[in-house]
């Protein structure tokens, strides 16, 4: 298959994401626990994404495939979990996103999902890639903690190269010694500058790896300094995770924002977005 130029602004569906366009925000609990609690989470995301004027996608994960401890909780599956998320579209009727692990997930994800996740950890795997860039669907690609931004233009040339269209990058932070990561900001526009739109993960770049022991552990609190500075160097599409008791949520807590501070920290974030438009 011949190689195309990706899109720019990219197409999630209905949405556009791009410097031009408005923010693009993908949000939701870390994993699925359950419907009710994930359209709880769902119908407040859409309630501050329209009083903001941002475009939501919702996400969240069938399956956490790469848990520190073989018995912490990794979700319900890829059937239970994907039907939850076909519901939550069709309640809600946002667009929705959630990651594949392995090649295999790829096919049933993308008749759900408007967009296909890629984690970090699975940035070069090529066979994953490929599978996603198959469903026609847009894929977004977490930049692995041990890639410079560079690398990154590698993996769109194999989604592009499969026939992939619509590519997101997503910076999340980059490993600084054992049990940290760091963000290093001209990663956003490093990567802008192979002409796909750069989301900026503002709750996983603050994860502390295999901190808790056989958990991951996190500061949450360093989720919206390190969210302004994405939006002042200009970062196309924002994620984060949240969740109405994160210290109680199975999977990355410490990370997460309590869903009743979400509306006021993505107020300021927007803000400073806009202001940064202004100024440009």
């Amino acid at each position: 298959m011949e190689s195309t130029v990706p899109n720019y602004p990219s197409q999630i569906g209905p949405l556009l994401c791009g410097r031009d366009q408005p923010l693009l925000w993908i949000a939701g609990p870390c994993v699925l626990e359950s419907r009710d609690s994930a359209l709880e989470i769902a119908e407040e995301l859409q309630r501050v994404a329209r009083l903001l004027s941002v475009q939501l996608i919702f996400k969240a994960s069938f399956d956490k495939a790469n848990r520190t401890s073989s018995s912490s909780y990794r979700g319900p599956g890829l059937d239970d979990g994907l039907k939850i998320l076909h519901d939550i579209g069709q309640t809600t009727g946002l667009a929705i996103t959630t990651d594949v692990h392995e090649s295999q997930q790829a096919s049933a994800a993308g008749e759900v999902c408007d967009l296909l996740q890629i984690p970090a950890f699975l940035a070069r795997q090529t066979d994953l890639l490929v599978a996603a860039a198959h469903t026609g669907k847009a894929v977004n690609v977490k930049k692995g903690q041990f890639m410079s931004p560079g690398d990154m233009q590698f993996v769109i040339a194999k989604l592009a190269d499969a026939g992939c269209e619509n590519i997101l990058l997503c910076e999340r932070g980059t490993f600084f010694g054992y049990g940290r990561l760091v963000n290093d900001m001209r990663a956003i526009p490093q990567m802008q500058s192979f002409g796909v739109p750069v989301v900026f993960d503002a709750t996983h770049s603050v994860q502390e790896p295999g901190g808790l022991g056989g958990a991951t552990g996190g500061n949450r609190a360093m989720v919206e300094p390190l969210a302004r500075a994405a939006m002042a160097v200009g970062a196309e599409g924002l994620f984060t995770e949240t969740h109405p008791d994160p210290d109680k949520s199975p999977s990355d807590g410490a990370n997460m924002i309590p869903l009743c501070q979400i509306e006021s920290v993505m107020r300021r974030l927007v803000a400073i977005r806009q202001a940064t438009a202004q100024i440009e």
